[in-house]
C-alpha cells in the first residue's frame, strides 16, 4: 500500500503519510528505513539534527524504488541560519546523503530570539533556485514569522511541519498555514509517549473500525488536512500507519477526539517563540 498524494503551492507532489525517522540510526534504523520503503512508503522525513542523514541516503540508494519515486526531507539546524552558513549546510547534507536534490527541505526551527531566519529562508529560496531543493518549507513557524519571510522573499513555503497530536490539535495554526496555502505536516502525530493512544474515545473507534488506536488518530489528522509523519522501529505498526484510506471518521468522531486536547499538551513544553536550538 502506498499513501494517496497532496499537491503543494509549487505543483509538487506530497504523499500524505510519510515515515518519521528521529531516533532512527545506525544499522538498525537503516533496516526500518529499507523496509518501510519495501511496505509502501515513499516519503522518508530526517534532519541534520537527527543525526541520521547518513543511513536514510543509504536506504534511498540500496532501495528497489527509484529514486524519482521517493520524497526526502531533511531540515536546517539553528547553527546555520546565516545565508552563507545555510547554503553550506544543504550542499554537505546532500552529499552526506549522496543525493543530487532534496524533495522538501525545512527550516528547522525559527529561533526569533537570534532573528536570522528570513536570512536562512532566503537561503533556502538560492538553493531551490540552483536545483538542489524541489519544495522548501519550515518547521515550527508561528503565523508572524511566516508572514516575516513571505513578504522579505515573496516566497511562501510549500510546508510547515509543526507538533500535533491529540493533546496538541494546534487548530489555529493549522487554520494559518491554510490561509496562506501552505501544507501543514504533523510531527510526533501519535503522541510520542503520552497517553493519547489509550484513549476511551480512540479505543472505543478502533473497535468500531476494525483498526488499531494509531490507525484512528492518523486518519483523524488526514481528515484535518494535515499530513502525518508517524515514526515506527516496529515494522508490524509501520506497515498499520500506511493502512489509512479505506475508511473515514464522521464529522462528531472528529470532533470528540479535537475535545481532548489540553491548553499544557505539548510534548516537551517546546514554544516556537521560545525554543532555542543551536546545536
Amino acid at each position: 500500500m502506498q499513501a494517496q498524494e497532496t499537491v503543494l503551492n509549487d505543483g509538487y507532489k506530497i504523499p500524505q503519510v510519510g515515515l518519521g525517522t528521529y531516533q532512527l540510526r545506525g544499522g538498525q534504523g537503516y533496516h526500518q528505513i529499507i523496509s518501510a520503503i519495501k511496505d509502501g512508503y515513499r516519503s522518508i522525513d530526517s534532519a541534520t539534527n537527527y543525526d541520521n542523514e547518513g543511513i536514510v541516503g543509504q536506504a534511498v540508494r540500496n532501495s528497489d524504488v527509484p529514486r524519482d519515486q521517493l520524497f526526502i526531507s531533511s531540515k536546517l539546524p539553528g547553527k546555520y541560519h546565516h545565508y552563507d552558513d545555510a547554503l553550506g549546510a544543504i550542499k554537505e547534507s546532500l552529499a552526506r546523503m549522496s543525493l543530487d536534490y532534496f524533495d522538501l527541505y525545512l527550516i528547522h526551527w525559527p529561533l526569533p530570539k537570534r532573528g536570522l531566519y528570513v536570512e536562512a529562508w532566503q537561503a533556502l529560496v538560492t538553493a531551490q533556485k540552483l536545483g538542489l531543493i524541489k519544495s522548501i518549507g519550515v518547521s515550527n513557524f508561528e503565523p508572524e514569522h511566516l508572514d516575516r519571510i513571505i513578504t522579505a522573499t515573496g516566497v511562501t513555503p510549500a510546508v510547515n511541519q509543526i507538533e500535533i497530536h491529540p493533546y496538541w490539535i494546534n487548530t489555529s495554526r493549522v487554520k494559518e498555514d491554510a490561509k496562506r496555502g501552505i501544507v501543514t505536516e504533523a510531527w510526533s502525530p501519535l503522541g510520542r509517549g503520552n497517553s493519547a493512544l489509550s484513549e476511551p474515545i480512540v479505543k472505543k473507534l478502533a473497535e468500531k473500525y476494525g483498526k488499531n488506536v494509531g490507525q484512528i488518530i492518523l486518519r483523524w489528522h488526514l481528515q484535518r488536512g494535515i499530513i502525518p509523519l508517524p515514526k515506527s522501529t516496529n515494522l508490524e505498526h509501520q506497515r498499520a500507519n500506511l493502512d489509512v484510506f479505506d475508511f473515514e471518521l464522521t464529522t462528531e468522531e472528529i470532533k470528540a477526539i479535537n475535545q481532548l486536547d489540553r491548553p499544557d499538551g505539548r510534548i516537551d513544553g517546546q514554544d516556537p517563540n521560545e525554543y532555542e536550538e543551536f546545536e
